[in-house]
């Protein structure tokens, strides 16, 4: 399953780690395009915020359109991989759930934010794998596979996760209802990614036919998201801009760190190492727009609207790195095998 650009940005062809072609250039068009397109909602929602006054309660209906389009990207191949290989995906599982919530708390608390921010910053890091988590994993010469199959899992359990968490780390700050939230998050989420896979199920050969458009509505409605976070809250974001975008920062580069440090520590190897970094760093942020906005305020979802433009571009530039080392190693790998097989020739 794929993320805040969340399988809803194009998906790599075969789940190849090996980016290039067209595939690779798609899929960099496509990370590169989505947080200019975030960005441009968001700064349409500061300036004109009375052209999205009253959509407020849209938001869990535009969720669930990401989350129906996740799931006609899906096929049971993705559920296959989950059984193949389940101490990584129960590692990447448990990483991704202890390392961001744990580290939105501390964020919190050590940049003193203020309850509503405090409770966005924690819901964030409550969320499930960022739907452009694959993508960037691709682009990283990682283990798609294993990332396909973390995102599937955190996204499936998250209403049985995300509300209890973030009673747990949130509920020092506001009241949390963790049981309105599990439901909310299985009708705007689980249900619709259901569908979606069902539909996918019968109606694969007509869905295939439109599979190319799917990433770029989904992006869409995540902008359209963002759009009606960052007007709700368009008084008081001048005073706090700094403050989030520091706080978001922090998070989405730690996560990315721990979550690799977590692959190394594990041995899983380079290229699964990459894909826990992404899948571990990489939040869907449309999810925590949308349970900030109706169960705390706008300005809790504000957290969520920033980490949805900044993780795509952290992530991206990270991928970029991380890409390059790799084709530095094997470089460097080739040039040493060829001149051990020239030493051996000249013996």
């Amino acid at each position: 399953m794929h993320s805040e650009t969340e399988q809803t940005l194009p998906s790599p062809p075969e789940k190849s780690p090996r980016p290039g072609g067209s595939a690779d250039r798609a899929a960099r068009l496509a990370v590169t395009v989505f947080p200019v397109l975030v960005l441009v909602a968001g700064a349409l929602g500061l300036l004109t915020p009375g052209t999205f006054a009253g959509w407020g309660t849209n938001v869990p209906y535009l969720l669930g359109v990401v989350m129906f389009c996740m799931g006609l990207t899906m096929t049971l191949g993705d559920f296959k991989g989950v059984a193949q290989r389940p101490w990584a995906v129960g590692l990447g599982l448990v990483a991704h759930y202890v390392i961001m919530p744990g580290l939105g708390w501390v964020i919190a608390h050590a940049l003193g934010l203020s309850p509503q921010l405090a409770a966005g910053v924690i819901l964030v890091g409550c969320a499930p794998s960022g739907t452009a988590s694959n993508v960037v994993t691709y682009l990283a010469r990682g283990d798609v596979a294993l990332s396909v199959s973390v995102a599937t899992v955190s996204t499936v359990l998250a209403p049985l996760i995300t509300p209890p968490l973030t009673l747990l780390l949130a509920g020092e700050y506001l009241p949390v209802d963790a049981g309105s939230m599990m439901t909310d998050i299985l009708k705007t989420v689980l249900l619709p990614v259901l569908a979606g896979l069902v539909v996918r199920l019968v109606l694969g050969r007509y869905v295939d036919r439109v599979l190319h458009v799917l990433p770029w509505l989904s992006a869409l409605t995540i902008a359209v998201i963002v759009a009606v976070v960052v007007a709700g809250s368009a008084e008081t974001i001048k005073s706090a801009a700094a403050l989030v975008l520091l706080a978001v920062v922090l998070h989405n580069g730690l996560g990315l760190a721990l979550g690799y440090g977590a692959g190394k520590v594990a041995r899983l190897g380079p290229p699964a190492s990459r894909a826990m970094a992404f899948e571990v760093g990489m939040q869907n942020s449309g999810l925590a727009a949308s349970l900030a906005t109706a169960h705390f305020s706008p300005l809790a979802a504000l957290p969520a609207a920033v980490f949805s433009v900044w993780h795509n571009v952290s992530g991206a530039l990270v991928a970029a790195w991380m890409a390059y080392r790799s084709r530095a190693a094997e470089a460097a790998g080739s040039a040493e095998v060829a001149g051990a097989a020239g030493a051996a020739e000249k013996g």
